[in-house]
């Protein structure tokens, strides 16, 4: 899915490195960090520049249940082969300063020591593409990098993603910064480009699920071969949801995560035990809860969700896991939507077991 730069003749991957690497944004915790000027990483900037007409980097806005600071979220996807995307393509610079900033890296390029051959070759092309509308298949060069058009779009440039910690993944999206009119998407053979599926995939990497305890009795301090029952009332065990948005002028794109609870699995902290239902999952009630909370009179009654110890835990305890399965699932811009993969996310908790003392006469 990711491509190179397309050129007529065989380009130099090393030249492409010298100019692209200037130009590839690192994507920081909550979006594109301000290039140059400062200037246009708000959403709340009028019209996408200020007033001297600058155009600058957009930033990923994330809203809801969501990692503090941006960082990755709690979510560990059931999914093994799924990843959230390791680099896109995003809105980088108005044609005006992206022909200083490109022109600037060009030009040093150009001049260092040694640079020839095939190298110097691709930056050349390079300089022609943006400066004197030499293009390939279907991909049309500019004229004085657009400034001509200054306004009316934006540059876009490859973003990565910070939390991928593949490096080669990450520093993927090498095609050359291209033009994108207001209001138009990017053109097709873009697949990377960002769009509502991409950030309801990192929507999903920022989202935070709750730290539910779960309900147990007897509470921490159980007996061996006595049920212990758990639960999670629908109260404290709700959807949640976290949002990803992109706002430029004349592209406004946002996806929203949904992670609503399904099952919980018990694990004991130990071998010697014994789990209600024998797979250690409960399922999900009909009224969004989970287990049955314990009322008196049921103490010699199977829980529907539980667990039974066979041993002390002597003088410490058992670290009983409890980890909670969401299906996660997103909505988007322009209607669009669909299903991510399961998440899950569990907690210890401690449990001591005693033995029933009889009492002899």
């Amino acid at each position: 899915m990711n491509r190179v730069w397309r050129s007529p003749i065989r380009t130099s991957t090393v030249a492409l490195s010298l100019i692209l690497g200037a130009l590839v944004l690192t994507q920081p915790a909550y979006g594109v960090e301000p290039t140059g000027n400062n200037q246009g990483a708000s959403t709340e900037q009028a019209g996408g520049g200020d007033k001297s007409g600058i155009f600058a980097a957009a930033r990923i806005q994330y809203s809801g249940s969501v990692a503090k600071g941006g960082g990755t979220g709690n979510v560990t996807s059931s999914d093994v082969n799924w990843t959230p995307p390791p680099c896109w393509y995003a809105p980088y610079l108005g044609a005006k300063e992206f022909k200083k900033e490109m022109s600037k890296h060009i030009d040093s390029q150009l001049k260092a020591p040694g640079m020839g051959g095939t190298a110097g070759s691709a930056i050349g092309e390079t300089k022609r593409h943006y400066e004197d509308e030499y293009g390939w298949t279907d991909t049309p060069g500019y004229k004085d990098y657009n400034v001509e058009n200054d306004g009316k779009g934006m540059f876009w440039a490859g973003v990565e993603n910070p939390d991928e910690p593949d490096y080669l993944k990450r520093t993927s999206c090498t095609d050359l910064p291209f033009w994108v009119e207001n209001g138009d998407a990017p053109p097709p053979q873009y697949e990377e480009a960002i769009s509502p599926e991409i950030l309801a995939a990192l929507a999903y990497q920022h989202m935070q699920l709750p730290d539910t305890k779960v309900t147990l009795a007897p509470e921490a301090n159980t007996k061996v071969n006595l049920p212990t029952w758990a639960w999670l009332d629908k109260a404290v065990f709700d959807e949640v949801q976290a949002t990803a948005a992109l706002n430029v002028p004349g592209f406004n794109i946002q996806a929203t995560t949904t992670a609503r609870p399904v099952s919980l699995k018990l694990e004991p902290g130990t071998e010697d035990a014994v789990t209600y239902p024998a797979s250690g999952e409960c399922v999900l009630n009909a009224d969004d809860s989970i287990g049955e909370p314990y009322a008196k009179g049921k103490a010699d009654e199977t829980p529907p969700c539980g667990i039974r110890y066979l041993r002390s835990s002597g003088d410490g305890t058992y670290k009983l896991r409890a980890t909670i399965t969401w299906d996660i699932n997103w909505t988007g811009s322009g209607g669009a939507g669909g299903d991510l993969p399961n998440g899950t996310f569990g907690n210890e908790q401690a449990v001591t077991v005693q033995e029933i003392q009889a009492v002899n006469r």
